[in-house]
């Protein structure tokens, strides 16, 4: 059992251990803060824009702007330089539905991302032959020189899902993976043409569409219609007035020109 004099003693120990601590924080925090000359005086490198990556998925790039920054805040010998950046390496499933027959391909990569940088990386295929599905335990490899499957033509066996995986060859990690869901049916079945199975309201309305960016240029074609038109309508009225004239000129002529004698037989 503690005794009044331990008890005492201990408070005694204890105020004396956190006074000279206190006093020791605020000596830190009243006094003020030194900055060495030399280190005012530095300047960095510092990046102080970027743009959003180029791709919603798969390997892309940004620009960002690097400048000599100084204590002050002012930016001199800026610099641009393009970064590679990966926000998302799954890229989800495309979907296709094409006529037995028909030539066709498939790319891992889009036209923006083909160039002298595709040598970089290795691409992987994988098949699920007969189904659509991102279940991974169902596909086997499906063995292709690059990044395009070509169909040359099209036959109901190359209907499934395809998988792409590309990876960078210095590190073989994956970039990208993107599924093909592919759709092969007979055309002799079934009839693609999509116009055929519009209403007469719907072929209207895309009519009106595709007929509204040349509204200006509809009376400037309308024009040479109308001039042909009248000339023709002039050139007929022409037609018909010589014809009519040369008619009446030949019956006064003709009356002119009949002899006295002629009148008189008439006569009698």
């Amino acid at each position: 059992m503690v005794t009044a004099e331990a008890s005492l003693i201990l408070g005694t120990l204890a105020l004396a251990y956190f006074v000279p601590l206190s006093m020791a924080s605020d000596e830190l925090v009243t006094s003020p803060v030194t900055i060495p000359q030399k280190l005012s005086a530095a300047s960095a490198r510092v990046s102080v824009s970027s743009t959003s990556c180029s791709t919603t998925c798969g390997l892309g790039y940004k620009v960002e702007e690097i400048c000599q920054v100084k204590p002050t805040g002012e930016r001199r010998d800026c610099i641009k330089r393009r970064l590679d950046c990966l926000s998302n390496w799954i890229c989800g499933m495309v979907h296709f539905t094409i006529p037995v027959g028909k030539p066709f391909e498939l790319s891992c990569l889009t036209t923006e991302e083909i160039g002298p940088e595709t040598q970089s990386f290795s691409y992987t295929w994988r098949l699920a032959r007969g189904i659509i599905t991102t279940d991974d335990a169902l596909f086997i490899p499906f063995k292709t020189p690059g990044f395009v499957i070509k169909f040359s033509p099209t036959e109901e066996y190359d209907a499934g899902t395809y998988r792409c995986d590309v990876q960078l060859m210095k590190t073989y990690k994956i970039v990208k993976r993107i599924y093909f869901g592919l759709r092969v049916i007979p055309s002799h079945l079934v009839d693609l043409n999509f116009d055929k199975s519009l209403t007469e309201e719907q072929k209207l309305e895309i009519k009106n569409e595709k007929n509204q960016p040349n509204a200006t240029a509809a009376p400037a074609q309308k024009q040479p219609q109308s001039w042909r038109q009248k000339a023709v309508i002039v050139f007929l009225i022409g037609i018909g007035s010589g014809v009519v004239g040369g008619v009446l000129l030949h019956t006064l002529l003709y009356r002119l020109l009949k002899s006295p004698a002629d009148y008189e037989h008439v006569e009698e």
